[in-house]
């Protein structure tokens, strides 16, 4: 048994009150302006850089800060972290404290990444 099982136990069922897009759908959402979110730490955003206008509020640290930066509960927000279980664990957070339109991106920056063509990302956490 890995000592991730449980986090991705929590994750799967995060999943299934939540909603994920892929990375397809979440670049046209991009492009209209939806608001994203970089829920990975800050060694991990040094490593491999954030999606361009991206926030950056590592996820133990999205649930006190979102208020300021985000104050209309209705405003479609994109979440994402290196592999998706972080991401959704953040999106259900959020939706929890009544936030509306949440979207994780469905497998992270990695699976961005890979539809770009760019297969590599740095290990450090990315399955998470």
């Amino acid at each position: 048994m890995s000592r991730y099982d449980d986090i991705r136990k929590l994750a799967a069922e995060a999943r299934l009150r939540i909603v994920e897009i892929s990375p397809e759908e979440a670049r046209v959402r991009i492009a209209q302006g939806v608001l994203v979110i970089d829920v990975r730490d800050e060694e991990e955003i040094r490593r491999n850089r954030p999606l361009p206008g991206a926030l950056q509020f590592s996820r133990g640290r999205l649930e006190f800060l979102i208020g300021d930066a985000v104050s209309d509960r209705h405003s479609p927000l994109i979440l994402y972290c290196a592999g998706g279980n972080r991401g959704a664990l953040a999106a259900d957070s959020l939706r929890r404290l009544g936030y509306s339109q949440v979207y994780n991106l469905r497998g992270g920056l990695h699976a961005w990444r890979v539809e770009a063509g760019q297969t590599w990302i740095e290990p450090l956490l990315s399955e998470y």
